[in-house]
């Protein structure tokens, strides 16, 4: 019984993996406005245009992030990670790799190795940042899911997930620092330059 259920599970998830793969090569073909990030949350498609604002506070976390691992670190923008959960091809805006991260045979990154995520709202697609992503980071055992949120100048920092959810929430004013010593990262991200809409 036991072997049937791990059979079944399997067979969906390499499912899951070729339908993502089939939608984002379709993707591929469509001619996608130049400045626009697509990715798949839960089946659906999101195309969202990237704000200078939306950069300039990718720029200071990846900035952040090279201050304490340096230059060469497994570190991501945008680039495709599927995470669980139905379709859910990700391409975070900023993903951090633990030491020693590998690609699986099919030549992508894999959820299992992301030890920290950050996501920058967009009015367009903040449920999903607030909602199925991160049910589906905390589903994937991410440590650390930060959420910038230029709308509301505030950051949240989500730790310690179980069973599909962070146990742990910390809100912090954009202008505060942002402790997380305690996490894998073992950095305080300053706020002070984080752009506001």
């Amino acid at each position: 019984m036991t072997v049937l259920d791990d059979r079944i599970e399997i067979e969906m998830a390499d499912d899951n993996v070729e339908r993502l793969d089939q939608w984002f090569e379709r993707l591929e073909r469509m001619p996608v406005p130049e400045g626009h990030k697509v990715e798949i949350v839960g089946g659906d498609v999101f195309m969202t245009p990237q704000r200078d604002i939306h950069w300039n506070t990718i720029r200071e976390i990846l900035w952040a992030l090279e201050d304490r691992f340096g230059r060469r670190a497994q570190v991501l923008s945008d680039v495709r990670i599927d995470f669980p959960g139905p379709e859910n091809g990700f391409c975070p805006d900023v993903a951090k790799l633990r030491e020693g991260a590998t690609k699986d045979s099919e030549g992508r990154w894999r959820h299992e190795d992301v030890e920290f995520v950050a996501e920058v709202i967009s009015k367009g697609t903040a449920q999903n940042d607030y909602g199925p992503k991160k049910t589906a980071y905390a589903l994937a055992e991410v440590p650390v899911y930060l959420v910038a949120d230029p709308y509301q100048g505030t950051c949240h920092v989500y730790t310690s997930p179980k069973k599909g959810d962070y146990t742990s929430e910390l809100r912090v004013a954009y202008g505060g620092d942002v402790d997380l010593t305690t996490t894998p990262l073992g950095l305080t991200l300053k706020t002070g330059e984080f752009p506001r809409d």
